[in-house]
């Protein structure tokens, strides 16, 4: 169920971001509220987001080196994604909705075909690796009808803790969150909570087990 009011501490996270389009429809989208998707700064801000994404995917002269093509890469991502840590590496092609509602930790890696619906705030703790084709959905509707017509939707807030393994094929649904220290077998669809420092596998994601906690790091 959509929200009833603004979410006044989301919005503050959003101001500490990187090209963010603000408009009352991005408020109330990040605040779990109905909005208009087609509001035209949502549109432009999609726009956008799919002219970086076609650059990272396909960007790869002929004269490029490990070292160039990467310094390349990262000039589209810091200006796509709201904020990333230093050492992280998206093996392209990836997606997403919008890019300035994610937050990525420090050394974040994520395996070919990464999509990321970023409607609602997707943060990613520290040293997380995702396998191949891993999805997150932070954008959802009502199941009523006339609202899907009028172009009106919603959006949860997902979050990933430090020190995460999200296995190959993994699907993350809107409003969840994994804790640290968490593995996700691959294949799962994760549309619950899942407690820090277990392993999760199946459809739905259940813990099949804990793992020994560690301590945290800076």
């Amino acid at each position: 169920m959509a929200s009833q009011q603004k979410n006044e501490a989301m919005i503050a996270i959003a101001k500490q971001m990187h090209n963010v389009p603000w408009c009352e429809d991005y408020e109330r989208m990040i605040s779990g509220m109905l909005y208009n998707c087609i509001a035209p700064e949502l549109m432009d801000a999609r726009f956008r987001a799919r002219r970086l994404t076609t650059k990272y995917n396909t960007h790869f002269p002929d004269d490029a080196t490990m070292d160039s093509l990467q310094a390349d890469r990262n000039r589209v991502l810091e200006e796509l994604i709201g904020r990333i840590g230093p050492d992280s590496y998206i093996e392209p092609p990836f997606y997403v909705d919008y890019g300035c509602n994610i937050r990525l930790g420090d050394r974040f890696y994520a395996n070919f075909n990464m999509v990321i619906l970023d409607c609602g705030m997707v943060t990613i703790g520290k040293r997380v690796m995702f396998g191949p084709f891993v999805s997150i959905f932070a954008a959802t509707h009502e199941t009523e009808v006339e609202s899907r017509r009028d172009n009106v939707e919603y959006a949860r807030e997902v979050s990933i803790g430090d020190d995460c393994w999200i296995g190959g094929h993994v699907t993350i649904l809107p409003g969840v969150t994994i804790g640290e220290g968490c593995t996700i077998g691959a294949g799962s669809i994760v549309t619950k909570d899942i407690p820090p420092f277990c392993v999760a596998i199946g459809s739905p994601a259940r813990v099949v087990k804990s793992v020994k906690p560690v301590a945290q790091l800076n």
